[in-house]
Parts: structure tokens; sequence; C-alpha cells
């Protein structure tokens, strides 16, 4: 009896090791379908929605969450929720009522924030005037949100008139960045996680925003458009005044995390933004529309650059839009938003992929 049962337990023993070598050759095997050729810095990239428009994905603290932004379904414009970084176990964790946008993990992640127009009005405020050229809204009813983890409890943040949005929050968990209009343009403030020592860090006329700070939390990447003509100067505000802004020359700066030492990293004629810093403090990731034929149009690929302004060197190439890129903090993943293999036009989903340097 002992000897059949040893027999049958190293036979059990010898085919599980054998499914699990079947199972590793397979997936050696599968081919790496979602990235392109050229793209030799991503492996392994993986598909966590389907369907809608989804973007602006950001790590959790603790790394094992992602919380974005999307339009599917129910939802008629943006709202913010969470999911694991297999795609499950997708959350709800804004209002569900208004516009939202921006949304970050607060240090532990037992809290959130996001900037959502659901105080001024429960539906969904009116999308841009395209004829007015490509242009972006600003939504003065766009005031921040703190929340808890699973969205209860929001609770207005350091509410002003104007837009206020694009917060993120510092690696080392002391503040937090976010554009506003509180002072008549669209700059770039910081202040402290309880939401006090408020400070402006930007000033000159025009748009300051999409900041993010590098991993030790003393600089801080972000876009901007300094109007410098009489006409771009007098086209800015009039434009600002119908709450609108043209993404269409924007360029990627860095500054320290006090406000000091700015300074330019992109120069062109291009729509760059969404930029953020790899771990090692000397890269930049960004996304732009750089070498298209028409500027206007939406073929835009992530590309990074030194912090000098040199090495620039194109990561994805996509002929529609990749976008939102975020690394990890030991640079091993990168989360990005993208239009590829969608299962209808304009859908945008969520990728995740390993980075390889």
């Amino acid at each position: 009896m002992k000897t059949t049962l040893l027999l049958l337990s190293t036979a059990f023993i010898f085919a599980s090791a054998c499914k699990k070598q079947e199972k590793a050759q397979a997936s050696a095997t599968v081919p790496d379908t979602l990235h392109f050729e050229q793209e030799k810095h991503l492996k392994n990239v993986r598909m966590l929605t389907n369907g809608g428009e989804n973007a602006e994905a950001y790590f959790s603290f603790k790394e094992d969450q992602l919380i974005f932004q999307s339009t599917h379904g129910q939802y008629k414009c943006d709202q913010i929720f969470t999911m694991n970084l297999d795609g499950s176990h997708k959350q709800l964790v804004s209002t569900g009522k208004g516009r939202t946008t921006c949304s970050y993990f607060l240090p532990g992640d037992n809290k959130i924030i996001y900037a959502s127009t659901h105080a001024d009005n429960e539906d969904c405020p009116a999308p841009p005037d395209f004829s007015k050229g490509y242009v972006w809204k600003v939504y003065s009813s766009f005031d921040l949100y703190v929340a808890n983890r699973d969205g209860s409890d929001p609770r207005a943040f350091l509410p002003s008139p104007g837009y206020d949005a694009e917060a993120t929050v510092s690696p080392r968990g002391d503040k937090i960045v976010f554009t506003s209009m509180r002072d008549g343009d669209l700059d770039i403030y910081t202040v402290n996680i309880d939401g006090t020592g408020l400070k402006r860090l930007t000033t000159a006329l025009g748009y300051d925003g999409g900041p993010f700070f590098n991993w030790d939390g003393s600089k801080i990447v972000y876009r901007a458009y300094h109007p410098k003509t009489e006409k771009e100067i007098a086209r800015y505000k009039q434009l600002l005044s119908e709450d609108l802004i043209e993404p269409n020359a924007f360029q990627i700066w860095v500054m320290d995390a006090d406000g000091g030492n700015k300074r330019q990293i992109t120069d062109n004629e291009y729509a760059n933004f969404a930029p953020f810093f790899h771990p090692d403090g000397k890269r930049i990731i960004f996304c732009s529309n750089k070498g298209s034929s028409d500027p206007r149009r939406p073929d835009f690929n992530l590309w990074m650059i030194n912090t000098d302004g040199s090495g620039l060197e194109q990561i994805t190439f996509f002929d529609q839009f990749d976008g939102f890129p975020m690394f990890n903090h030991d640079g091993s993943k990168l989360v990005f938003s993208s239009n590829r293999f969608n299962a209808k036009p304009r859908e945008t989903n969520v990728f995740i992929a390993d980075w390889i340097d």
C-alpha cells in the first residue's frame, strides 16, 4: 500500500512538473502582439482596459493598483476608477457626477485626490468648441477633492474660483503639486499634504501645467506654453477667458521643487506633454506628435530625452496616440494609454509593459 501511494505521489509530482514546463514553454512562445517591432524598450505589453476612453493611469504608492479616468458604458464623461495591475477589480471612486480628471493616490494609499465639476453641475459640462481650432477645455468649475480610497467622503481641497486640477504627489509623500487659475493665469502650485504652505511656483504669462515630481522630490517636470508675440498673447488671453487653451506648442520644462532654476528641455513646433521622470533622474519620458507630417494630427508617440535636452529617442511607434506614461519606482514597469489594438475607432485603453533599458 505504501509502495503504491509512493508511486502515485511520484507520478503526480512528475506530471505536475511536466505541466509546469509545458506551460512555461507555451508562454515563452506566445508572441508579444501588443507592441511594434521598433519598440525595443517594451516587452510583455498587456491591455488592462477594453472599451471606451481610458487614460492617465498612475501607480499607487504600494504599486499594487492604478487609478485612472474613464468614459465608458453609462458614464458620458470621465469618472475616476481604480484597478489592480492585471486589470481586475475595477471600481468607481469618484461621485459618478459631473466630469473628473487627473487622479492620484495620497501617501499610504488610503486616500485619493482628483478634480471634479460635480459641485457646479451634476451633468457633464459642454465639450470644447472646435470651431475655434484644436482646443482643450480648462473648466473653471474644476475643483480638487480628497476622498477615501473607495471614493467615500469626497471633500473639496483648497477650493477657489477658476480651474484647479492636474494634482500629483511627491514620492516623498510630503507635497502635492497642481495647476490652478486662482491668481488669474494657469500656473503651478505646491502645497503640503495637509493643505498648508500653499506656494505659487510659476509666474510667466501662459499655461504651466501637467506637473510631476522626480523620484526624490527635488525637481518638478511640467509642460508649458508662454506666448511671445502680441498676436499670440491676445489669442491666449481670449481663449483663456472662454476656459480654453491651445495645446499646439507645449514644451517640456524642469524646475526645482521650490520653483527655482527653471529650464526648457524641448524646443520644437510640436505638442509635447505628459512628462514623467525615469527613476534614474537623468531622463524624461513624454508624449509628442513630433515627426508628424501634420501637427494637428493625433499622431502622438512616447519619446525620451535627457534632462539636459540631449539624447532624444522615440520609444513607441504607433500612427495614432500613445501617451500619459508613468514608471514604477524601480523602472521595471511602464504604464501608458493608447489607441493601439482597440476594438472600435477612437477608443483609448490603459496598457502596462515591462521596461527594457
